[in-house]
């Protein structure tokens, strides 16, 4: 279990909370569900409606599509934050690689904070803009070695 100073020391390092307000920070730290999933756990499921994201406090996780992966999270990194705002189905499932901790934050939490401080929403479409651009350039990548 993590106390109130990890939480928020954790919630501080993660891209779209940071250049917020401590005190704000503090209070959202303090509204997040701790989890615990042990190894070879799939957290989120492609397909599936997704209301809440997760910041891994402890563990390894992959991001895939079937058995493609996508990439590797460690302790620090959220995922499942495009579902939050769309609600569309999950683009691509999670799975842990050995136990994990997160924290989770729902859809309602995350709009009650954004509209507290909406630096938020910025920071989320800096990570989301960040992370299409880094698709495309693996995708790039692809092309150029089948070509």
């Amino acid at each position: 279990m993590l106390t109130s100073v990890q939480r928020l020391l954790l919630i501080q390092k993660v891209p779209i909370f940071k250049e917020l307000r401590d005190d704000f920070l503090v209070h959202l730290a303090a509204t997040m569900e701790e989890l615990a999933f042990p190894a070879d756990y799939t957290i989120v499921q492609q397909g599936e409606e997704g209301r809440s994201l997760y910041i891994l406090a402890a563990g390894q996780v992959r991001v895939h599509i079937g058995a493609r992966e996508l990439v590797r999270l460690k302790k620090e990194a959220c995922f499942g934050e495009m579902a939050v705002f769309d609600a569309e189905p999950r683009s691509a499932s999670v799975t842990t690689l050995e136990p994990c901790n997160c924290l989770m934050l729902t859809q309602q939490q995350l709009y009650e904070a954004i509209e507290e401080t909406p630096g938020i929403a910025l920071n989320i479409i800096r990570l989301l803009s960040r992370r299409i651009r880094e698709l495309n350039q693996q995708a790039n990548v692809e092309v150029a070695h089948r070509s």
